[in-house]
Protein backbone atom coordinates (compact mmCIF):
# COMPACT_ATOMS: atom_id res chain seq x y z
CA UNK A 1 0.00 0.00 0.00
CA UNK A 2 1.31 3.43 -0.92
CA UNK A 3 0.58 7.05 -0.24
CA UNK A 4 2.07 10.05 -2.01
CA UNK A 5 3.55 12.93 -0.03
CA UNK A 6 2.64 15.60 -2.61
CA UNK A 7 -1.00 14.72 -3.33
CA UNK A 8 -3.53 12.02 -4.14
CA UNK A 9 -3.40 9.58 -7.00
CA UNK A 10 -6.06 10.26 -9.66
CA UNK A 11 -5.39 7.45 -12.17
CA UNK A 12 -4.02 4.29 -10.56
CA UNK A 13 -3.99 2.39 -13.86
CA UNK A 14 -1.26 4.70 -15.21
CA UNK A 15 1.19 3.86 -12.40
CA UNK A 16 3.87 1.19 -12.63
CA UNK A 17 5.71 0.00 -9.51
CA UNK A 18 8.96 -1.91 -9.05
CA UNK A 19 10.10 -3.45 -5.74
CA UNK A 20 13.76 -3.94 -4.85
CA UNK A 21 14.88 -6.06 -1.89
CA UNK A 22 18.23 -6.50 -0.15
CA UNK A 23 20.16 -9.50 -1.41
CA UNK A 24 21.58 -10.23 2.07
CA UNK A 25 18.72 -12.52 3.09
CA UNK A 26 20.73 -14.02 5.95
CA UNK A 27 21.01 -10.75 7.87
CA UNK A 28 18.15 -10.49 10.43
CA UNK A 29 17.52 -6.82 9.65
CA UNK A 30 18.56 -6.32 6.06
CA UNK A 31 16.46 -9.18 4.72
CA UNK A 32 13.27 -7.16 5.36
CA UNK A 33 14.47 -3.99 3.60
CA UNK A 34 12.48 -2.95 0.55
CA UNK A 35 12.61 0.01 -1.87
CA UNK A 36 9.53 0.78 -3.95
CA UNK A 37 9.92 2.78 -7.18
CA UNK A 38 7.13 4.25 -9.28
CA UNK A 39 7.33 5.97 -12.67
CA UNK A 40 4.88 8.29 -14.39
CA UNK A 41 5.10 10.42 -17.48
CA UNK A 42 5.94 13.50 -15.44
CA UNK A 43 7.62 12.36 -12.21
CA UNK A 44 9.36 9.44 -10.59
CA UNK A 45 8.72 8.43 -6.97
CA UNK A 46 10.65 6.33 -4.44
CA UNK A 47 9.80 5.00 -0.97
CA UNK A 48 11.48 2.60 1.46
CA UNK A 49 10.74 0.81 4.73
CA UNK A 50 14.07 1.55 6.46
CA UNK A 51 16.15 4.55 7.42
CA UNK A 52 15.17 7.84 8.98
CA UNK A 53 12.32 8.51 6.55
CA UNK A 54 10.39 5.33 7.26
CA UNK A 55 6.81 5.74 8.44
CA UNK A 56 6.38 5.21 12.19
CA UNK A 57 2.90 3.74 11.66
CA UNK A 58 4.50 0.55 10.29
CA UNK A 59 6.04 -0.15 13.71
CA UNK A 60 2.92 0.77 15.69
CA UNK A 61 0.37 -1.41 13.90
CA UNK A 62 0.02 -4.04 11.20
CA UNK A 63 -1.63 -3.68 7.81
CA UNK A 64 -3.36 -6.29 5.68
CA UNK A 65 -4.71 -6.40 2.14
CA UNK A 66 -7.74 -8.53 1.39
CA UNK A 67 -8.34 -10.00 -2.10
CA UNK A 68 -11.97 -10.96 -2.67
CA UNK A 69 -12.86 -13.76 -5.08
CA UNK A 70 -16.24 -12.69 -6.48
CA UNK A 71 -17.09 -16.16 -7.73
CA UNK A 72 -16.51 -18.04 -4.47
CA UNK A 73 -17.18 -15.12 -2.14
CA UNK A 74 -13.99 -15.91 -0.16
CA UNK A 75 -11.28 -13.41 0.72
CA UNK A 76 -7.56 -14.07 1.06
CA UNK A 77 -5.67 -11.80 3.47
CA UNK A 78 -2.02 -10.82 2.96
CA UNK A 79 0.45 -8.89 5.10
CA UNK A 80 1.12 -5.37 3.82
CA UNK A 81 3.29 -2.33 4.48
CA UNK A 82 2.62 1.33 3.75
CA UNK A 83 5.25 3.15 1.67
CA UNK A 84 5.41 6.93 1.64
CA UNK A 85 6.32 7.82 -1.94
CA UNK A 86 8.54 10.87 -2.34
CA UNK A 87 8.99 12.61 -5.73
CA UNK A 88 12.43 12.76 -7.31
CA UNK A 89 12.80 16.17 -8.88
CA UNK A 90 15.56 15.16 -11.29
CA UNK A 91 13.86 14.74 -14.68
CA UNK A 92 13.57 11.15 -15.83
CA UNK A 93 16.21 9.87 -13.42
CA UNK A 94 15.21 7.57 -10.56
CA UNK A 95 17.10 5.90 -7.74
CA UNK A 96 17.76 2.16 -8.15
CA UNK A 97 19.84 -0.59 -6.61
CA UNK A 98 22.82 -2.37 -8.11
CA UNK A 99 24.65 -5.27 -6.45
CA UNK A 100 28.25 -5.01 -5.33
CA UNK A 101 30.90 -6.05 -7.89
CA UNK A 102 31.45 -9.80 -8.15
CA UNK A 103 35.10 -9.42 -7.22
CA UNK A 104 34.09 -8.33 -3.73
CA UNK A 105 33.59 -11.14 -1.24
CA UNK A 106 31.69 -9.00 1.22
CA UNK A 107 27.95 -9.24 1.73
CA UNK A 108 25.78 -7.73 -1.02
CA UNK A 109 25.27 -4.06 -0.35
CA UNK A 110 23.39 -1.14 -1.81
CA UNK A 111 25.14 0.88 -4.49
CA UNK A 112 23.33 4.03 -5.49
CA UNK A 113 23.24 5.04 -9.16
CA UNK A 114 21.10 6.78 -11.76
CA UNK A 115 18.95 4.81 -14.17
CA UNK A 116 17.88 6.42 -17.47
CA UNK A 117 14.77 5.09 -19.19
CA UNK A 118 15.76 4.47 -22.81
CA UNK A 119 12.74 2.84 -24.43
CA UNK A 120 9.60 0.87 -23.72
CA UNK A 121 11.53 -2.43 -23.68
CA UNK A 122 12.89 -1.50 -20.20
CA UNK A 123 16.54 -1.32 -21.25
CA UNK A 124 18.62 0.91 -19.03
CA UNK A 125 22.07 2.42 -18.63
CA UNK A 126 23.80 2.59 -15.24
CA UNK A 127 25.82 5.68 -14.40
CA UNK A 128 27.79 5.90 -11.15
CA UNK A 129 26.47 8.68 -8.91
CA UNK A 130 29.37 10.77 -7.58
CA UNK A 131 29.46 12.62 -4.28
CA UNK A 132 30.95 15.66 -6.01
CA UNK A 133 27.80 16.00 -8.16
CA UNK A 134 25.62 15.91 -5.06
CA UNK A 135 27.77 18.57 -3.42
CA UNK A 136 27.32 20.83 -6.46
CA UNK A 137 23.54 20.37 -6.25
CA UNK A 138 23.56 21.27 -2.55
CA UNK A 139 25.64 24.39 -3.21
CA UNK A 140 23.23 25.51 -5.93
CA UNK A 141 19.80 24.44 -4.63
CA UNK A 142 20.27 23.19 -1.06
CA UNK A 143 18.75 24.68 2.07
CA UNK A 144 20.82 26.57 4.62
CA UNK A 145 20.89 23.50 6.85
CA UNK A 146 22.19 21.30 4.02
CA UNK A 147 24.85 23.85 3.13
CA UNK A 148 26.03 24.01 6.77
CA UNK A 149 26.23 20.21 6.87
CA UNK A 150 28.23 20.23 3.62
CA UNK A 151 30.74 22.75 4.99
CA UNK A 152 31.06 20.76 8.22
CA UNK A 153 31.69 17.52 6.31
CA UNK A 154 34.37 19.17 4.18
CA UNK A 155 36.12 20.59 7.26
CA UNK A 156 36.04 17.18 8.94
CA UNK A 157 37.49 15.56 5.82
CA UNK A 158 40.41 18.00 5.89
CA UNK A 159 40.92 17.39 9.60
CA UNK A 160 40.88 13.61 9.12
CA UNK A 161 43.45 13.82 6.33
CA UNK A 162 45.77 15.86 8.55
CA UNK A 163 45.25 13.46 11.48
CA UNK A 164 45.83 10.36 9.35
CA UNK A 165 49.03 11.86 7.97
CA UNK A 166 50.28 12.69 11.46
CA UNK A 167 49.42 9.23 12.85
CA UNK A 168 51.10 7.48 9.91
CA UNK A 169 54.24 9.56 10.35
CA UNK A 170 54.31 8.95 14.11
CA UNK A 171 53.85 5.19 13.65
CA UNK A 172 56.68 5.10 11.11
CA UNK A 173 58.96 6.97 13.56
CA UNK A 174 58.13 4.52 16.38
CA UNK A 175 58.84 1.51 14.16
CA UNK A 176 62.14 3.02 13.06
CA UNK A 177 63.12 3.81 16.65
CA UNK A 178 62.11 0.55 18.37
CA UNK A 179 62.02 -2.08 15.71
CA UNK A 180 59.31 -4.62 14.99
CA UNK A 181 60.58 -7.24 17.49
CA UNK A 182 60.54 -4.80 20.39
CA UNK A 183 57.04 -3.66 19.52
CA UNK A 184 55.78 -7.26 19.52
CA UNK A 185 57.28 -7.78 22.98
CA UNK A 186 55.53 -4.64 24.21
CA UNK A 187 52.21 -5.99 22.96
CA UNK A 188 52.75 -9.26 24.84
CA UNK A 189 53.49 -7.41 28.09
CA UNK A 190 50.53 -5.06 27.63
CA UNK A 191 48.28 -8.09 27.10
CA UNK A 192 49.36 -9.44 30.50
CA UNK A 193 48.57 -6.09 32.13
CA UNK A 194 45.14 -5.94 30.47
CA UNK A 195 44.14 -9.09 32.37
CA UNK A 196 43.34 -6.83 35.34
CA UNK A 197 40.25 -5.57 33.47
CA UNK A 198 38.59 -8.97 33.95
CA UNK A 199 39.36 -9.46 37.65
CA UNK A 200 36.72 -9.45 40.39
CA UNK A 201 36.40 -6.09 42.20
CA UNK A 202 39.45 -5.68 44.45
CA UNK A 203 39.37 -3.75 47.72
CA UNK A 204 42.98 -2.71 48.25
CA UNK A 205 42.18 -1.06 51.62
CA UNK A 206 40.72 -4.25 53.11
CA UNK A 207 41.63 -5.09 56.71
CA UNK A 208 41.07 -8.85 56.23
CA UNK A 209 41.87 -11.20 53.34
CA UNK A 210 38.18 -12.13 52.97
CA UNK A 211 37.40 -8.48 52.23
CA UNK A 212 39.88 -8.14 49.34
CA UNK A 213 37.68 -10.12 46.96
CA UNK A 214 34.32 -10.06 48.68
CA UNK A 215 32.19 -13.18 48.45
CA UNK A 216 29.15 -11.05 47.49
CA UNK A 217 31.00 -9.89 44.35
CA UNK A 218 31.40 -13.52 43.28
CA UNK A 219 27.93 -14.77 44.24
CA UNK A 220 25.06 -12.45 45.06
CA UNK A 221 22.68 -13.45 47.90
CA UNK A 222 19.99 -14.47 45.37
CA UNK A 223 22.46 -16.59 43.39
CA UNK A 224 23.81 -18.17 46.58
CA UNK A 225 20.28 -19.10 47.66
CA UNK A 226 19.55 -20.64 44.24
CA UNK A 227 22.50 -23.04 44.72
CA UNK A 228 20.89 -24.71 47.72
CA UNK A 229 18.94 -27.28 45.66
CA UNK A 230 21.65 -28.45 43.19
CA UNK A 231 24.37 -28.44 45.90
CA UNK A 232 22.35 -30.85 48.05
CA UNK A 233 24.02 -33.68 46.08
CA UNK A 234 27.37 -32.65 47.57
CA UNK A 235 26.01 -32.11 51.09
CA UNK A 236 24.90 -35.74 51.48
CA UNK A 237 27.65 -37.38 49.43
CA UNK A 238 29.28 -40.57 50.73
CA UNK A 239 32.91 -41.75 50.37
CA UNK A 240 31.75 -44.47 47.97
CA UNK A 241 30.06 -41.89 45.76
CA UNK A 242 33.21 -39.73 45.79
CA UNK A 243 35.26 -42.75 44.66
CA UNK A 244 32.80 -43.48 41.85
CA UNK A 245 32.79 -39.84 40.73
CA UNK A 246 36.59 -39.86 40.72
CA UNK A 247 36.63 -42.92 38.48
CA UNK A 248 34.02 -41.39 36.16
CA UNK A 249 35.79 -37.99 36.22
CA UNK A 250 32.37 -36.37 36.40
CA UNK A 251 33.81 -33.38 38.29
CA UNK A 252 37.10 -31.52 38.25
CA UNK A 253 40.02 -32.67 40.40
CA UNK A 254 39.84 -29.68 42.72
CA UNK A 255 36.20 -30.37 43.62
CA UNK A 256 36.67 -34.13 44.01
CA UNK A 257 39.52 -33.60 46.46
CA UNK A 258 37.69 -30.95 48.50
CA UNK A 259 34.61 -33.20 48.78
CA UNK A 260 36.72 -35.52 50.93
CA UNK A 261 37.09 -32.78 53.54
CA UNK A 262 33.57 -31.41 53.95
CA UNK A 263 33.00 -29.96 57.46
CA UNK A 264 30.85 -31.85 59.93
CA UNK A 265 28.98 -28.68 60.91
CA UNK A 266 25.75 -28.55 58.91
CA UNK A 267 25.90 -24.85 58.04
CA UNK A 268 29.59 -24.91 57.05
CA UNK A 269 29.06 -28.12 55.09
CA UNK A 270 26.20 -26.59 53.13
CA UNK A 271 28.20 -23.42 52.42
CA UNK A 272 31.22 -25.32 51.09
CA UNK A 273 29.00 -27.61 49.00
CA UNK A 274 27.38 -24.60 47.29
CA UNK A 275 30.77 -23.02 46.57
CA UNK A 276 32.15 -26.28 45.16
CA UNK A 277 29.11 -26.82 42.94
CA UNK A 278 29.38 -23.31 41.47
CA UNK A 279 33.17 -23.61 41.02
CA UNK A 280 32.72 -26.93 39.21
CA UNK A 281 30.09 -25.31 36.97
CA UNK A 282 32.40 -22.39 36.17
CA UNK A 283 35.23 -24.72 35.14
CA UNK A 284 32.95 -26.85 32.94
CA UNK A 285 31.52 -23.69 31.38
CA UNK A 286 35.02 -22.39 30.56
CA UNK A 287 35.73 -25.50 28.46
CA UNK A 288 32.93 -24.62 26.02
CA UNK A 289 33.62 -22.61 22.86
CA UNK A 290 30.36 -21.40 21.31
CA UNK A 291 27.19 -21.50 23.40
CA UNK A 292 24.44 -22.93 21.20
CA UNK A 293 21.90 -23.92 23.87
CA UNK A 294 19.75 -21.67 26.01
CA UNK A 295 20.73 -23.67 29.12
CA UNK A 296 24.22 -24.98 28.33
CA UNK A 297 24.82 -26.43 31.81
CA UNK A 298 21.72 -28.60 31.81
CA UNK A 299 18.28 -28.37 33.44
CA UNK A 300 19.66 -28.89 36.95
CA UNK A 301 21.45 -25.52 36.75
CA UNK A 302 19.21 -22.76 38.23
CA UNK A 303 17.98 -20.14 35.78
CA UNK A 304 19.64 -17.28 37.67
CA UNK A 305 23.01 -19.07 37.45
CA UNK A 306 22.61 -19.75 33.73
CA UNK A 307 21.79 -16.09 33.16
CA UNK A 308 24.84 -15.05 35.20
CA UNK A 309 27.12 -17.28 33.10
CA UNK A 310 25.73 -16.01 29.79
CA UNK A 311 25.72 -12.34 30.79
CA UNK A 312 29.05 -12.07 32.64
CA UNK A 313 31.29 -14.69 31.04
CA UNK A 314 30.50 -14.68 27.31
CA UNK A 315 31.03 -12.31 24.40
CA UNK A 316 28.44 -11.65 21.69
CA UNK A 317 29.46 -12.42 18.12
CA UNK A 318 27.64 -12.34 14.77
CA UNK A 319 27.94 -15.44 12.60
CA UNK A 320 25.88 -16.87 9.71
CA UNK A 321 23.03 -14.44 10.16
CA UNK A 322 22.57 -14.96 13.90
CA UNK A 323 23.96 -13.66 17.18
CA UNK A 324 25.96 -16.19 19.21
CA UNK A 325 27.57 -16.28 22.65
CA UNK A 326 31.29 -17.03 22.52
CA UNK A 327 33.77 -17.80 25.30
CA UNK A 328 36.76 -15.84 24.03
CA UNK A 329 40.27 -15.89 25.46
CA UNK A 330 39.54 -12.78 27.52
CA UNK A 331 36.35 -14.33 28.90
CA UNK A 332 38.24 -17.49 29.87
CA UNK A 333 40.73 -15.30 31.72
CA UNK A 334 37.82 -13.69 33.55
CA UNK A 335 36.37 -17.09 34.50
CA UNK A 336 39.81 -18.18 35.74
CA UNK A 337 40.06 -15.11 37.97
CA UNK A 338 36.65 -15.80 39.52
CA UNK A 339 37.54 -19.48 40.00
CA UNK A 340 40.73 -18.49 41.85
CA UNK A 341 38.85 -16.01 44.02
CA UNK A 342 36.24 -18.61 44.94
CA UNK A 343 38.91 -21.26 45.62
CA UNK A 344 40.63 -18.81 47.99
CA UNK A 345 37.41 -18.44 50.00
CA UNK A 346 37.03 -22.23 50.11
CA UNK A 347 40.63 -22.95 51.22
CA UNK A 348 41.19 -20.20 53.76
CA UNK A 349 42.89 -17.94 51.16
CA UNK A 350 45.57 -20.36 50.05
CA UNK A 351 44.94 -22.63 47.07
CA UNK A 352 46.79 -24.93 44.71
CA UNK A 353 47.02 -23.07 41.41
CA UNK A 354 48.44 -26.04 39.52
CA UNK A 355 45.33 -28.15 40.13
CA UNK A 356 43.08 -25.34 38.90
CA UNK A 357 45.38 -24.81 35.92
CA UNK A 358 45.08 -28.47 34.91
CA UNK A 359 41.31 -28.48 35.42
CA UNK A 360 40.91 -25.42 33.19
CA UNK A 361 43.45 -26.68 30.62
CA UNK A 362 45.59 -23.54 30.79
CA UNK A 363 49.29 -22.95 30.30
CA UNK A 364 51.23 -22.33 33.50
CA UNK A 365 52.41 -18.90 32.30
CA UNK A 366 48.81 -17.81 31.72
CA UNK A 367 47.75 -19.01 35.17
CA UNK A 368 50.68 -17.24 36.84
CA UNK A 369 49.89 -13.98 35.02
CA UNK A 370 46.33 -14.04 36.33
CA UNK A 371 47.41 -14.98 39.86
CA UNK A 372 49.99 -12.18 40.00
CA UNK A 373 47.47 -9.72 38.64
CA UNK A 374 45.21 -10.73 41.56
CA UNK A 375 48.06 -9.79 43.94
CA UNK A 376 48.71 -13.35 45.15
CA UNK A 377 52.02 -14.53 46.56
CA UNK A 378 53.07 -17.57 44.54
CA UNK A 379 55.21 -20.27 46.16
CA UNK A 380 56.26 -23.82 45.25
CA UNK A 381 54.97 -27.05 46.81
CA UNK A 382 55.03 -30.75 46.02
CA UNK A 383 52.18 -32.38 44.11
CA UNK A 384 49.40 -33.76 46.29
CA UNK A 385 46.44 -34.89 44.25
CA UNK A 386 47.58 -37.87 42.23
CA UNK A 387 49.34 -35.86 39.56
CA UNK A 388 52.91 -36.55 38.54
CA UNK A 389 55.09 -36.91 41.61
CA UNK A 390 57.83 -34.82 40.07
CA UNK A 391 55.44 -32.04 39.15
CA UNK A 392 55.90 -29.12 41.49
CA UNK A 393 52.72 -27.36 42.38
CA UNK A 394 52.33 -23.60 42.70
CA UNK A 395 50.46 -22.30 45.72
CA UNK A 396 48.70 -18.95 45.62
CA UNK A 397 48.28 -17.10 48.91
CA UNK A 398 46.22 -13.97 49.51
CA UNK A 399 47.68 -12.09 52.45
CA UNK A 400 47.89 -8.52 53.70
CA UNK A 401 49.42 -6.16 52.90
CA UNK A 402 48.91 -6.80 49.21
CA UNK A 403 52.03 -6.86 47.03
CA UNK A 404 52.59 -3.66 45.08
CA UNK A 405 51.63 -3.99 41.43
CA UNK A 406 54.44 -3.44 38.97
CA UNK A 407 53.90 -0.53 36.62
CA UNK A 408 55.17 -0.07 33.11
CA UNK A 409 57.93 2.16 34.49
CA UNK A 410 59.56 -0.86 36.14
CA UNK A 411 60.17 -2.59 32.81
CA UNK A 412 63.76 -3.32 32.01
CA UNK A 413 65.26 -1.09 29.40
CA UNK A 414 65.87 -2.79 26.10
CA UNK A 415 68.61 -2.10 23.66
CA UNK A 416 67.67 -0.02 20.69
CA UNK A 417 67.06 -2.26 17.72
CA UNK A 418 67.75 -1.16 14.16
Amino acid sequence: AVQFSNGRLQRSDSMRFTVYRDRDTAHPRKKHRRILVSETERLSYVGNNFGSGVMKSNSLCRYFVGVLDKDSGQMEVYNAEIFNMQPLLSGRKILCLTPAPKSQHARPMYAFSYRLLVSSVQQCVLIRFSLAQMDLCIEAFGTNKQKRALNSRRMNAVGNDILNTAVTKAAANIIDAKGVTALIQDVVQDDAQNISIFLPPCNEDADKPENVYKFEDILSPAEYEALRVPAAVFVNITPEEITKKTEDKSHCSFVLEELKFLPADEKSRDHKARCLWFLDTLIKFSCLKVIKKKHPMGPECPHIISRKLMKNFTSLTYNNGSVQNLISASMKAKITAYVIALALHINNFQTDLTILQNDMKLQESRMMDIAKAMRLKVSKAKGLLGLENDQKHKLGTLSLPLPVQKTSGNKQKRKKMN
